[in-house]
């Protein structure tokens, strides 16, 4: 998929990646982006249109397909986390809010909106994974399932939708420098590098990128268990 006068929604959009997404897809030459947010702020950057979602509301979800029926790339970067242990009192509702947002609620925007794609000749989707789709430190299990379903759903939907030209990719990275990994001390990506790496890769026609050396690890000792030891575990 080439971006030029692309029409882009982008989820969690408000902030952190979501953001970068939005201005570096405008940057690569992009027409308009809708910036999803639970609650979207003005936007003083001309193609920036912010919109009211939360990918958990179905009635807001049906009033942003109505709006945005020009979109030719959806970007689902919406995410949570809730870290607490397994035995945590909370857990149960941790894991359910979690799987909401990070599972649940890609999957009913990439089905809401395939249909629309397939009349712009295909487009595209990029599904916001993470490395911890691979791994699960303590008090992270039920965020890494979610992302581990999420994973699942998107390799589903790739094969799906193959045949509607669709593309669809999976995005993996570590820790990045936003607001959900400030208090981690170790080493982050930066958010402009990993959409520009992102991308890149989705104009190159590729369908998983791992957006740092972490992700690479990680995927590459996945069969071999000698990954611990990137993640600092």
């Amino acid at each position: 998929m080439y971006l030029k006068n692309a029409v882009a929604l982008v989820t969690g959009a408000n902030r952190g990646l979501g953001l970068a997404f939005a201005k570096g897809l405008l940057e690569r030459g992009a027409s308009k982006v809708y910036a999803a947010a639970r609650e979207p702020g003005p936007s003083t950057v001309p193609g920036i249109v912010p919109v009211r979602l939360d990918v958990t509301r179905p009635e807001q979800l049906e009033a942003v397909v109505r709006e945005a029926g020009d979109v030719t790339l959806l970007i689902n970067n919406a995410g949570i986390s809730q870290p607490a242990s397994l035995t945590h009192e909370d857990v149960l509702t941790h894991a359910r809010n979690e799987l909401e947002t990070n599972y649940l609620g890609p999957l009913a925007t990439s089905r809401a909106f395939a249909p629309i794609l397939a009349r712009h000749g295909g487009g595209a989707i990029i599904n916001v994974l993470s490395v911890l789709s691979w791994h699960a430190f303590p008090g992270t299990s039920t965020y890494s399932a979610s992302k581990a379903a999420a994973w699942a759903m998107t390799n589903g939907l790739r094969q799906e939708l193959r045949g509607q030209k669709t593309q669809v990719v999976a995005l993996h990275v570590g820790f990045m420098d936003t607001d959900m990994a400030k208090e981690v001390t170790a080493p982050k990506a930066s958010p402009t590098d990993v959409v520009r790496l992102t991308l890149e890769a989705l104009e190159a026609g590729e369908e998983e990128v791992l957006a740092d050396e972490v992700s690479r690890m990680v995927k590459q000792g996945l069969s071999a268990g000698g990954y611990l030891g990137a993640l600092g575990a």
